[in-house]
C-alpha cells in the first residue's frame, strides 16, 4: 500500500486493566475470553476512525496487566486494519468491517509463536505459558475463535507465508480505494480521474482571492473537460470526407436518442463548446446511460 495511509489497531490494546484482587490470581484469569476486552471502547474508537475523527488508543502493559496513562493518538486513514484473536466474535464489531479475514495457522505453529512471544516479550516462564495454553488458550480457541471463522469473507491458510492470498487482498483493497463513493450508489456514474491539472483548477475556482476573469476561465475549462469525457460514452461512427479545399478530414457521427431538433441543437452547442468538428445523426434506439463527473 504505497500511496495510501494505513493504520493498525490491535485488539490487545483494549484489554481490561486488572484490579489488585485479580492480579493476585492472574494465573487463573482467562485473557482469551471475550469478556477480557473492553469491547465498548473498541467500538467507540473504530466508529470514530470510520467517521474521520482522531482517537486515543489505550496502551496496555502486559507485565503489569494494566492500561498505562500514555495513550496512543491515531489519525483516520485510508485503510484501517483491526487485528486480534476475537475481532470476528462480536457482531457489532463485524458490522464495522468492509472485509473480514481469518488467518488459519497450524496449532503447533500457534503454540510455538505464543511461547516465543510470552517468554521473550512478556517475561513469562515457559511452564506458566504451557499451563495457560492448556487451561485457557486452547479451550477458548475451540469455543470462541474457531467458530468465528464462518463469518470471514476470506480465509488465509498458512498465514503470512501465503504470498498469493496477501497479494490478492492488497489488489482488492486498491480497487476499492480507487472506486469513488458515488460510484457505489450510482452505477451509471463515471468519475473523471483526478490529475494535477484538475486539482489545480479546482483550487483556483474555490479560492476567494481568484479574480472574476480567472474564475470564469478555469470554470469554463473544467466544464470542457467534463463534456469531452462525456462525449466519449456516446456511440459514434467515423467518416472520412473531402472539404471544398480538397483536404481529407475524419469526422465522428454521434448518435442521439430521439428524432427531435432540440436534441440535435443541444449537441451542436456541446460540440461548439469543445471546438470539435463533427456531424450529428439521429437514431431512436439509443439511450445514454453514462454520466460524467469529477
Amino acid at each position: 500500500m504505497r500511496h495510501e495511509r494505513v493504520v493498525l489497531v490491535n485488539q490487545d490494546s483494549f484489554y481490561h486493566s486488572l484490579s489488585d484482587e485479580k492480579l493476585q490470581k492472574v494465573h487463573e484469569y482467562n485473557f482469551d475470553h471475550p469478556d477480557a476486552f473492553n469491547t465498548e471502547l473498541l467500538l467507540s474508537c473504530m466508529e470514530k476512525l470510520k467517521l474521520g475523527q482522531e482517537v486515543s488508543i489505550p496502551s496496555y502493559d502486559f507485565k503489569s496487566h494494566k492500561s498505562t496513562e500514555a495513550a496512543c493518538k491515531v489519525n483516520p486513514s485510508d485503510v484501517i486494519i483491526l487485528e486480534g484473536i476475537l475481532v470476528l466474535h462480536d457482531p457489532r464489531v463485524r458490522d464495522l468491517m468492509n472485509m473480514k479475514i481469518f488467518v488459519d495457522t497450524d496449532s503447533d505453529i500457534r503454540l510455538a509463536r505464543r511461547i516465543q512471544r510470552d517468554t521473550i516479550e512478556r517475561g513469562r516462564d515457559i511452564q506458566d505459558v504451557l499451563d495457560q495454553y492448556d487451561r485457557f488458550v486452547k479451550p477458548s480457541f475451540d469455543e470462541f475463535i474457531l467458530p468465528s471463522k464462518k463469518f470471514a469473507d476470506i480465509i488465509i491458510p498458512r498465514g503470512g507465508d501465503n504470498d498469493v492470498a496477501i497479494d490478492l487482498i492488497v489488489q482488492h483493497i486498491h480497487t476499492k480505494l480507487g472506486q469513488h463513493d458515488l460510484c457505489k450508489i450510482y452505477a451509471n456514474l463515471c468519475v473523471i480521474t483526478s490529475t494535477f491539472q484538475i486539482r489545480g483548477m479546482h483550487t483556483l475556482i474555490r479560492d476567494v482571492r481568484t479574480t472574476k476573469h480567472d474564475f470564469v476561465f478555469y470554470a469554463d475549462r473544467l466544464i470542457r473537460l467534463v463534456v469531452e469525457h462525456g462525449l466519449g460514452h456516446l456511440p459514434f461512427s467515423e467518416k472520412q470526407i473531402t472539404t471544398p479545399t480538397g483536404c481529407q478530414k475524419m469526422l465522428s457521427t454521434f448518435l442521439v436518442e430521439q428524432d427531435d431538433n432540440r436534441y440535435t441543437d443541444a449537441l451542436h452547442q456541446v460540440f461548439s463548446l469543445v471546438h470539435m468538428r463533427c456531424s450529428v445523426s439521429v437514431v431512436c434506439k439509443f439511450r445514454l446511460e453514462k454520466i460524467s463527473s469529477f
